[in-house]
């Protein structure tokens, strides 16, 4: 089994963080997004995973995938060139998998419970053309949806629909034995032109015309999934992930107290400063005289005599005065 990981997405909903840096490479709890989906697919039995990349910044994650992974697994970087939908980007996968089965975890997603735990899911099925991860929901019009017969096998699937028939919404984790059934609903798409919801070739549409060609898919329970590609949900998987680590502290504190859980890089200086609780600091970051509360302050970032709660600073951006919560991207100088 290949796992299959869309990372070609712009990130608009990340900016300004995403100016400067895929969203996948957008650090959290001590590594890139990036990096917490791959460490779960290390604890698996899967050891290839092909990364569909796309846009002038996919080198970030090209090189930071062969030299933090590379030794544990089998990496593969398809392009795609002109972005058109989810299901448009799992289609640029076809000659990687090649008919093998496939594990699909989206690039901006992070879970509570390991990727085995949903392979286990997946395995306890029985015989399956493919699965999916759903949710109970109370918005499901703001996600695809799986409409399931009692016995949880999907009866229809719909991407952000107006009258959703109910309210299972589909969480970003799909396993996928059939490949090539898979990439035959996406062909038929794509060759006819099928664009759904955003004018894009939904994953959606692919998997429900499976249905309509009768295969059997089959649903688990996701108890709880964080959608990175926002701030609101990235600062929460920052403080989820971080109540999992051992508290770091940076090679230079003087007069400052932390309050764990509290992640510091390499060469982290906070002076005469309050850091804590949920805190991610990236390498070289410099804090004087603040305090700094639920946020995420990237790598050589630096604050002084600053406030600063639910927020999240660029790297290199500079900052000083008094403040609340703030989105600053890399490299801003703010004086407040």
């Amino acid at each position: 089994m290949k796992a299959v990981i869309p990372l070609a997405g712009q990130g608009t909903r990340l900016y300004p963080q995403t100016h400067t840096k895929p969203k996948a490479m957008v650090r959290i709890a001590g590594k890139p997004i990036l990096g917490h989906i791959l460490s779960g697919l290390v604890e698996t039995e899967i050891d290839e995973a092909v990364l569909i990349v796309g846009g002038p910044m996919q080198t970030q994650i090209r090189e930071y995938a062969t030299e933090t992974f590379g030794n544990e697994l089998d990496l593969a970087f398809p392009e795609q060139t002109d972005p058109q939908g989810l299901g448009h980007a799992i289609y640029q996968a076809e000659p990687e998998v090649n008919d093998e089965p496939m594990f699909i975890t989206l690039g901006d997603m992070l879970f509570e419970n390991g990727y085995e735990t949903f392979l286990d899911a997946h395995r306890s099925l029985g015989a399956v053309d493919a699965s999916i991860g759903v949710k109970q929901v109370d918005e499901p019009s703001h996600y695809g949806v799986a409409d399931i017969d009692a016995s949880g096998e999907v009866r229809e699937l719909v991407e952000k629909p107006s009258d959703p028939p109910s309210d299972r919404a589909i969480s970003g984790v799909y396993v996928v034995e059939n490949s090539t059934g898979l990439f035959n609903a996406l062909n038929y798409l794509i060759e006819n032109n099928r664009r759904g919801a955003g004018d894009e070739f939904q994953l959606t549409d692919a998997l429900q015309r499976m249905v309509e060609t009768d295969s059997i898919i089959g649903t688990f329970d996701v108890e709880d999934w964080y959608d990175c590609g926002q701030p609101k949900t990235l600062l929460e998987a920052n403080q989820v992930l971080l109540e999992e680590l051992e508290t770091t502290e940076g090679d230079r504190l003087e007069n400052t107290v932390i309050i764990p859980p509290v992640d510091m890089g390499t060469n982290v200086t906070v002076e005469r400063s309050v850091v804590g609780p949920y805190v991610s600091l990236d390498d070289d970051a410099e804090i004087n005289d603040s305090i700094v509360r639920s946020s995420i302050v990237g790598r050589g970032a630096s604050l002084t005599g600053a406030n600063l709660e639910h927020s999240i600073v660029g790297d290199t951006a500079e900052i000083s005065g008094d403040a609340q919560s703030l989105n600053v991207g890399d490299n801003s100088n703010l004086s407040l």
